[in-house]
């Protein structure tokens, strides 16, 4: 069975002129498997992963994790936005073991987790500091961390490090290869970047534009665990000159 099942998903938004966002998704996705969801903007890459974490109702399908129907968000998928959302008024252990605390778990359930994401996520150092003495890329680390402490099986990452200059970007993307390899979590990765679905994922699947379909499923014939060395390889640059064909198609 698949972790994450989808069928004939579909997606409209009411209103004087109906927006109709998606159409048709079918989409499985297995216990552990990363898959990175590629398209242009407005496809509807968001809405869908939204759908998953159960901030959105479907119009009409199919939408299962775990086997049971999605009807409402669980912190069982954890989900990792553009900005890290953090509060403000909390140092960054105080931001991680929020959900736990909220949730009603004792200090001695979460704390141990909690130092473990801390160390794999590298802000065991940082524990103290307030997000504004943080650079952008170490608030999303601990946005990370916040959601790998609840101990989310699904982790839905909203173009996690698109604000994030070019250089903190690739970091980010060698440390969530790391996690990813140490964890298994099972990960919907929404981007634009072709680059970044190849290097991170196991599948990619391209999506048209609006109404949302599923245009394309790409396997990743490259092996784990993976560097940024990759991204010079000939496997890599002929994998991406045929999305770039199925994208401009």
């Amino acid at each position: 069975m698949s972790h994450i099942s989808i069928s004939q998903l579909s997606k409209t938004y009411p209103g004087a002129a109906p927006v109709h966002a998606l159409d048709g998704i079918d989409l499985q996705v297995a216990q552990g498997e990363f898959i990175a969801l590629l398209g242009p903007s407005g496809c509807g890459k968001s809405t869908l992963l939204n759908l998953v974490a159960g901030f959105e109702a479907p119009s009409a399908g199919q939408l299962q994790v775990g086997g049971s129907d999605i009807e409402r968000p669980g912190p069982e998928r954890g989900v990792v936005f553009q900005e890290a959302a953090l509060f403000p008024w909390l140092n960054v252990w105080e931001n991680v073991v929020f959900g736990p605390k909220i949730a009603g778990q004792s200090k001695s359930e979460y704390s141990a987790r909690a130092d473990e994401m801390l160390e794999i996520t590298g802000l065991s150092a940082f524990k103290q500091h307030l997000p504004v003495q943080l650079s952008g890329g170490m608030r999303q680390r601990v946005g990370i961390a916040r959601v790998l402490t609840l101990g989310s099986k699904v982790l839905l990452m909203d173009e996690p490090f698109g604000a994030l200059d070019a250089q903190t970007r690739l970091t980010m993307q060698e440390l969530l290869l790391s996690v990813w390899q140490n964890l298994r979590t099972t990960v919907i990765f929404v981007t634009h970047d072709i680059d970044e679905a190849i290097l991170l994922a196991d599948t990619i699947y391209v999506m048209s534009a609006r109404p949302g379909r599923i245009a394309t499923r790409i396997p990743v014939p490259i092996e784990r665990p993976r560097s940024l060395d990759l991204i010079t390889g000939e496997v890599f640059n002929t994998l991406k000159r045929d999305i770039l064909k199925q994208m401009r198609h």
